[in-house]
C-alpha cells in the first residue's frame, strides 16, 4: 500500500460559475506538494455586496501551506481565472507563475498594478513541452474557446494522468486562437487518464455547439444595412468576436473606433504577442466625432451591463464626447450572464428612450458560446476515455447533470464542491476531507472576509436606516442637556405627524431623566439602553428598527 496519494480541491469554481481556483497535491497526507489551478474573481452585485469591488476566493488554507505550493498555472485570460492574481499573490508567498504567452501579457498587467515584476510570470510552451513543479509534471494542451490561447492542462503525478480541460468548446474554426484538435488529444489520452477534471457550464444545452465563424456572415448582413452609427458591445476578451465586427464594419465602409480601456488592452496584447494579426485600422475617439454618423462603427465596452463601461455611459449620453442619436443601431454581440439581467436592461430603454434600436442575442445569430454543450461534453468524455470525471465550473446543478452525463458512458463520477477534497488515488474518486472555503471581498483596496461582518452592518444600514446618538453627562454622572439624534436613510415624520428626529430626542430625554444611577455611571449599560428607545421608538413610528450608533461624552473633573 503506497503512503502516497493524488488530490484534488476546488477552492472557488465548483459550485459555482466564476471564481475559479483548484488545487492538486500528491504525496503523504497533509504533507503533499501543491500546485494551483487558475486564480479568478467573481463580480458582487448591490443586493448581497453592496460597496465591493470585487470577490475572491478565500485562499487561506492554501496561505497556511505556501511552504508547499509549487506554481500556479493559468489556463486562459479570463477575469473568472487570472483576476485575482494580483492581490492574492504575494499572501500564496510569491509563486512561480506558468501562463502561455498571451495569458501571461494579461496576467504581468494584473501584476503590474501591484509592483510585481515581469519576472513572476514564465511564458510556457504548448503540448509536449512540460514544466516540472515539485511531483507533477505539466502541459499545456490547446483547446478553443471564446479568448485567445486557451488550454487544458495535463497533470502528470505519480499516481497518474489527470486532464484539466478549463473553460472549452469544440470548435474547428474559431478564426482567432487554436481550433480543436481531436488527434492530439487523443494522442495524449493514450497513455490513460485516471481523471478528466471538466467545465460544466453548458451541459443543460442539448444541441451542438456552433462554430465562431458562423456568426460572421450574420453580423456582416446587420451592418451593411444599418442607416445611422452602429454600436456593438462584446466581451473584450472575446478578441475573434472584436475582429469580425471590426471586420464587418470596414467591408461597410465604416471607420472602426475602440471604446473602453479593457477593450483596447486585449486587442494590443493579441497583437503583442502574435495571436491576432491583420486588424482592421481604428481610429482615436478624437478623431471619431469628426466622421459622419452613417460611416463610423463603435466598439466598446459593458456588454454586461457594467455601469462605469462604455455602453452605460453612452447610454447615459455621452462618452468620450460622442452621443447616440435616432436611427443609430446597437447590437449586444453576447449572451447576459445570469445576474447582470438589470444593468442590461436598463441600457436597452435608456437606449430606446433616444430612439435607438437595440438588438440583442434572443435571436442566436449574433453570438456563439464560448462553452461545450452536453452533445461536445459527451464527445470530450469519448476522446479522452478518462477512469473518472470530476465536473467543474458549474453551479450545483450542473455539476450534477454531468455527473449523470459521465454515469450514461459508464464513467466513475462524483461531485465536488468548493471545499470537498478528493482522493483520485484509487479506481473511484472519494472525499477524504472537507475544507472550510468561502469568499474574500475586495472593498476599496482592502481585503475582507465574507464573513467579517462589514458587508453585513452596510446591507442592515441600507435596509433599516441609521440613528447616532449623542449625550454628555458631567462630572457626577448627570445628563448635560438633553441627547440629540442624527438620522440616515429614514423618513422625516412617522405616525404621530411630528418630526421623526424631535419624537427619537424627546424620548431620549425623558428616559435619561429617570434612569438611575447604576445605568448613568456604566457606559455600557447605558449605551444598550439609548439603542433599545431609539429603536422602540422608531418601531412605533415608522415601522422599522433603525441601527444605532452612540456617542457618550464625559466631562471630566
Amino acid at each position: 500500500m503506497t503512503t502516497e496519494r493524488l488530490i484534488y480541491l476546488p477552492l472557488g469554481g465548483a459550485g459555482e460559475i466564476g471564481m475559479n481556483a483548484y488545487v492538486y497535491g500528491y504525496g503523504a497526507p497533509g504533507a503533499e506538494r501543491l500546485i494551483l489551478v487558475d486564480l479568478g474573481v467573481t463580480f458582487p452585485d448591490m443586493e448581497t455586496s453592496p460597496g465591493v469591488d470585487i470577490i475572491m476566493p478565500d485562499i487561506t488554507w492554501l496561505e497556511e501551506r505556501k511552504d508547499r505550493l509549487e506554481a500556479i498555472f493559468v489556463t486562459h485570460a479570463h477575469e473568472d481565472h487570472v483576476g485575482a492574481l494580483g492581490h492574492l499573490y504575494e499572501r500564496l508567498g510569491a509563486p512561480k507563475i506558468y501562463a502561455r504567452a498571451f495569458t501571461a501579457n494579461i496576467g504581468r498587467g494584473k501584476l503590474g498594478e501591484y509592483g510585481i515584476g515581469d519576472q513572476a510570470i514564465t511564458t510556457a510552451s504548448a503540448w509536449p513541452e512540460v514544466v516540472e513543479a515539485g511531483p507533477f509534471k505539466v502541459g499545456f494542451l490547446p483547446i478553443s474557446h471564446s479568448i485567445p490561447e486557451s488550454s487544458g492542462l495535463v497533470i502528470d503525478s505519480p499516481e497518474g494522468r489527470v486532464i484539466h480541460t478549463g473553460d472549452f468548446k469544440l470548435d474547428l474554426d474559431p478564426l482567432v486562437g487554436e481550433a480543436f484538435d481531436p488527434d492530439l488529444w487523443r494522442d495524449v489520452a493514450k497513455p490513460g487518464v485516471k481523471a478528466l477534471v471538466c467545465d460544466s457550464t453548458n451541459v443543460f444545452s442539448h444541441h451542438e455547439g456552433r462554430s465562431e465563424i458562423t456568426v460572421g456572415p450574420e453580423i456582416e448582413k446587420l451592418v451593411s444595412q444599418a442607416k445611422g452609427m452602429f454600436v456593438a458591445t462584446t466581451f473584450a476578451s472575446n478578441v475573434a468576436r472584436v475582429k469580425t465586427l471590426a471586420e464587418a464594419g470596414e467591408r461597410a465602409g465604416r471607420s472602426i473606433c475602440l471604446m473602453g480601456r479593457a477593450m483596447r488592452r486585449m486587442i494590443e496584447a493579441a497583437i503583442e504577442t502574435g495571436v491576432l494579426k491583420d486588424f482592421p485600422k481604428v481610429v482615436s475617439p478624437e478623431d471619431a466625432q469628426s466622421i459622419p454618423r452613417e460611416n463610423l462603427m463603435l466598439l466598446v465596452t459593458g456588454s454586461q451591463g457594467e455601469r462605469r463601461a462604455a455602453s452605460a455611459q453612452l447610454a447615459r449620453g455621452k462618452y468620450n464626447g460622442i452621443k447616440m442619436a435616432e436611427g443609430d443601431t446597437f447590437l449586444f454581440s453576447s449572451k447576459t450572464i445570469p445576474g447582470n439581467e438589470k444593468g442590461v436592461i436598463a441600457i436597452i430603454n435608456a437606449f430606446s428612450e433616444q430612439g435607438v434600436d437595440v438588438i440583442d442575442d434572443s435571436s442566436g445569430l449574433y453570438h456563439v458560446s464560448g462553452h461545450a454543450n452536453r452533445p461536445d461534453l459527451k464527445r470530450m468524455h469519448e476522446v479522452v476515455a478518462p477512469q473518472m470525471v470530476i465536473p467543474m465550473h458549474g453551479e450545483h446543478r450542473h455539476l450534477r447533470e454531468h455527473a449523470k452525463l459521465a454515469g450514461e458512458g459508464r464513467l466513475s463520477s462524483i461531485i465536488a464542491v468548493n471545499g470537498m477534497m478528493l482522493n483520485l488515488s484509487g479506481n473511484a474518486p472519494e472525499v477524504v476531507e472537507y475544507v472550510e472555503t468561502g469568499r474574500t471581498y475586495l472593498d476599496g483596496s482592502v481585503q475582507i472576509g465574507a464573513l467579517d461582518g462589514i458587508v453585513r452592518d452596510r446591507i442592515r444600514m441600507a435596509l433599516n436606516g441609521h440613528v447616532t446618538i449623542t449625550a454628555i453627562l458631567d462630572e457626577e454622572d448627570e445628563p448635560l442637556g438633553e441627547p440629540w439624534c442624527d438620522v440616515k436613510g429614514l423618513p422625516e415624520t412617522g405616525r404621530s405627524r411630528a418630526s421623526l428626529v424631535e419624537v427619537l430626542e424627546e424620548d431620549l430625554a425623558q428616559f435619561l431623566g429617570r434612569a438611575d444611577s447604576r445605568t448613568l455611571g456604566n457606559d455600557d449599560k447605558l449605551e444598550e439602553a439609548l439603542r433599545r428607545v431609539v429603536r422602540n421608538s422608531a418601531n412605533e413610528e415608522i415601522g422599522r428598527k433603525p441601527e444605532v450608533t452612540v456617542v457618550i461624552s464625559r466631562l471630566s473633573a
